[in-house]
């Protein structure tokens, strides 16, 4: 069975922006990892950051198209978050109140608890932070 992943926002801008600081580890990471075929879980408010990060930057076109390979790819879940998973991340958000988390972050955890993810693709500490793993 092909290895899991979360998919964060982080990893899909460092991954399409090639003057982006971590662009090339990102690179070489996706390339090492996408010869085994992974498996990829998001989320709507992933999808939601990454195509209004690249649309707010005049990059309408990249947005589209990312988020249709977002959408179309075999390889990727997209996770709808309905309101049990909202009233969960809400829960998470305000019992982590020490940390600075953003609200996306809190609905990636529980998708990953839920899921039982243990690794990320992110840029981002908090996901450690939260006790899972991250690449690259």
């Amino acid at each position: 069975m092909n290895e899991i992943y979360f998919l964060d926002t982080s990893y899909i801008i460092a991954l399409e922006i090639v003057n982006e600081d971590r662009h090339q580890s990102v690179l070489a990471n996706w390339l090492t990892l996408s010869r085994s075929r992974p498996f990829l879980v998001t989320t709507t408010y992933i999808f939601d950051e990454v195509v209004t990060f690249f649309n707010s930057r005049g990059l309408q076109r990249k947005a589209v198209e990312i988020g249709d390979r977002l959408l179309n790819s075999p390889d990727i879940e997209l996770i709808e978050i309905d309101r049990d998973l909202f009233d969960l991340g809400w829960q998470y958000f305000q019992k982590y109140d020490d940390k600075s988390y953003s609200f996306t972050d809190c609905l990636s955890f529980i998708v990953m608890e839920q899921r039982a993810i243990a690794v990320a693709l992110t840029l981002d500490h908090h996901f450690l932070q939260a006790g899972f793993q991250k690449r690259p």
